[in-house]
């Protein structure tokens, strides 16, 4: 039942990734910054290791973490 809940997810990401992917290709928006790019990653992980909770919620957190520093330097940027 945990398995479903993840295959669910990572495929409910798949299907938003690709509906950006293809309605943001017209546009001249900026990329991600990579710092974006590796919250992304550790929350991806977060949800693969889900099994092990302590190590899944972990690295959730510092997925979490990354993308709240990364807004807060976005937002002195301007």
């Amino acid at each position: 039942m945990n398995t479903t809940y993840i295959a669910i997810s990572i495929v409910v990401l798949v299907v938003i990734a690709v509906l950006v992917y293809f309605t943001s290709r017209n546009r001249k928006e900026k990329s991600l910054s990579p710092l974006a790019g590796l919250a992304f990653g550790f929350i991806i992980a977060g949800l693969f290791f889900g099994q092990e909770r302590w190590f899944g919620y972990g690295l959730l957190g510092i997925g979490v973490i990354l993308a709240v520093v990364d807004i807060l330097l976005k937002s002195r940027q301007k």
